[in-house]
C-alpha cells in the first residue's frame, strides 16, 4: 500500500531521522584510543534519563529481558525469595524468570487492569521480621493492560517496614516517557531496553543499578557471564566493553538521548500525558472502557481498549493491518482477543495519535462495533487542541 505504515504498537516505537542517521555510519574500531571521548559522556547524560546521579548505567546488547536476568544473577543466590505482583503478561514473564532461575518467588496474583498491591506488599513486609525476601520486583508500566504501578508507595512501605530488600524496577515501557525518580525513590536496578521511549530499535538493554546493588554482587551466587557487572565495570570506567560493542547503536542512543535532554524530560513526560489523555477522550467517546480499572492505574505509554463481549479484538488489529495499513497492539494472554493497544509512546504527536484513533475507528466499524463515527476522532481533537494550546503558552512563557 503506498504512505507510511502508522506504527502504534507500544513498541518497537517510531525511529526519528536523527536516530537513523546517527546509526547510519561506518563500522568503527571499538579499541579506538578516542573512543571514551563518546562513550563516557554518553554515560553519564544516560544517568540523567534516569533522574540518578549515584547509580552506574550498564549497556548489554539484549532485550529489556536480558536486563532483568542481569539484576537478578549479579545481585542474587539460587534460593533467595523474591516479592513480586503478577498483573500482566510481562509481570508475569519477569516470575517465571524468577522461578527458572531458582528463585523462591512470592507471586501476589492481582487482576489484570490493577497493578502493584502497595497495601499488600507493605503488609507482607511488616510481616517478614527475618527479611527473608532478598528483593522487590515491580514492572512499573504494565504494557499488556496500559496499568502504570506506584513505584513511590512501594518504596515508602518498604521505608516504613525498615526492610532491607532490593528494589527492582521493569520501566521498559515507561522509563523517557513517564517520570522515574531513581535517586529520590531509591531503586536499586531499573531495567529498560531501546526500543520504547529511547525511540531506538530493539537491541539494548539499559540498566541503572545502585551502590547497594553493586556491593550486592559480591556475595551473590548466581553463576553469569555475559550479563557480568564485573567485567562491564572494569572495561566501562576506562570507557570501553568487554566484549565488541553495538556502536551503531551506542551513536543511535546519543542521538535520542540528546533529543529527550533538550526537548527535557518534564516536557516529555508532560507531552505523553497529553498524548495519552486525547486517547482516553476519545475511548470514553466510543462508549468503550480501559482495561485499565481505574484512572490511578492509566498508563501514558500505552492504552488498552476493550471490546464488546462477542467481538474478537485479535480479528480488529488484522483488519486495521490490512485494511489500513496500520499496526496497533494485540491482546496478550488473559486479555487476547479482548483488548487492543494503541502504544503512543516515543517520536509521536497529536496528529500522529489522531491516525491511530481515526484508523481504529474505521476498523471498529467495519467488523460491526458500534461506535458513532467521529465520535472518538472528535473528541481527540477538542481535547488536543485546547491541551496543546496550554501547552503552547506555558513554554512561551
Amino acid at each position: 500500500m503506498p504512505g507510511t505504515r502508522g506504527l502504534f504498537i507500544p513498541g518497537p516505537t517510531n525511529v526519528p531521522q536523527a536516530v537513523r542517521l546517527a546509526m547510519d555510519i561506518s563500522m568503527e574500531d571499538q579499541r579506538a584510543p578516542d573512543l571514551p571521548a563518546f562513550t563516557l559522556p554518553l554515560f553519564a547524560d544516560v544517568k540523567k534519563v534516569f533522574k540518578t546521579e549515584k547509580a552506574q548505567v550498564f549497556l548489554f546488547p539484549a532485550s529489556g529481558t536480558g536486563g532483568w536476568e542481569a539484576a537478578m544473577t549479579n545481585t542474587l543466590s539460587p534460593g533467595d525469595k523474591v516479592l513480586i505482583a503478577r498483573f500482566g503478561q510481562f509481570s508475569l514473564l519477569w516470575a517465571d524468570m524468577c522461578t527458572r532461575m531458582g528463585l523462591e518467588v512470592d507471586v501476589v496474583d492481582v487482576p489484570w487492569g490493577e497493578g502493584v498491591p502497595v497495601e499488600i506488599f507493605a503488609e507482607k513486609l511488616k510481616a517478614d521480621k527475618a527479611h527473608e525476601y532478598k528483593a522487590l520486583l515491580v514492572t512499573h508500566n504494565e504494557t499488556a493492560t496500559g496499568v502504570t504501578s506506584d513505584v513511590a508507595g512501594v518504596r515508602k512501605a518498604m521505608d516504613d517496614a525498615h526492610h532491607p530488600a532490593l528494589l527492582f524496577v521493569d520501566a521498559v515501557s515507561s522509563l523517557a516517557s513517564i517520570d522515574f525518580r531513581m535517586d529520590e525513590w531509591n531503586v536499586d536496578i531499573c531495567v529498560s531496553g531501546s526500543q520504547k521511549g529511547f525511540m531506538m530499535p530493539a537491541g539494548l538493554a539499559i540498566l541503572a543499578v545502585s551502590e547497594k546493588a553493586l556491593a550486592a554482587r559480591k556475595a551473590a551466587g548466581m553463576r553469569r557471564c555475559y550479563f557480568d557487572f564485573e567485567d562491564m565495570m572494569k572495561t566501562n570506567k576506562d570507557g570501553f566493553f568487554p566484549y565488541t560493542p553495538p556502536l551503531h547503536m551506542l551513536r543511535a542512543l546519543r542521538a535520542a538521548t540528546d533529543l529527550l535532554l533538550d526537548e527535557g524530560l518534564d516536557n516529555v513526560f508532560a507531552r505523553h500525558f497529553r498524548l495519552a489523555e486525547g486517547v482516553r477522550q476519545a475511548v470514553s467517546a466510543w462508549g468503550l472502557r480501559l482495561c485499565a480499572a481505574a484512572p490511578k492505574w492509566h498508563s501514558d505509554t500505552v492504552s488498552a481498549i476493550l471490546l464488546p463481549e462477542g467481538f474478537d479484538s485479535a480479528a480488529l488489529v488484522r483488519h486495521a493491518y490490512t485494511r489500513y495499513n496500520m499496526s496497533l497492539g494485540m491482546g496478550l494472554n488473559k486479555v487476547a482477543g479482548k483488548v487492543f493497544r494503541i502504544g503512543h509512546l516515543g517520536d509521536l504527536n497529536e496528529i500522529m495519535c489522531l491516525q491511530a484513533i481515526a484508523g481504529s475507528e474505521m476498523a471498529m466499524r467495519d467488523l460491526g462495533v458500534p461506535v458513532t463515527a467521529g465520535s472518538g476522532v472528535g473528541a481527540a481533537i477538542e481535547y488536543y487542541r485546547g491541551a496543546t494550546t496550554a501547552a503552547s503558552l506555558k513554554n512561551a512563557a
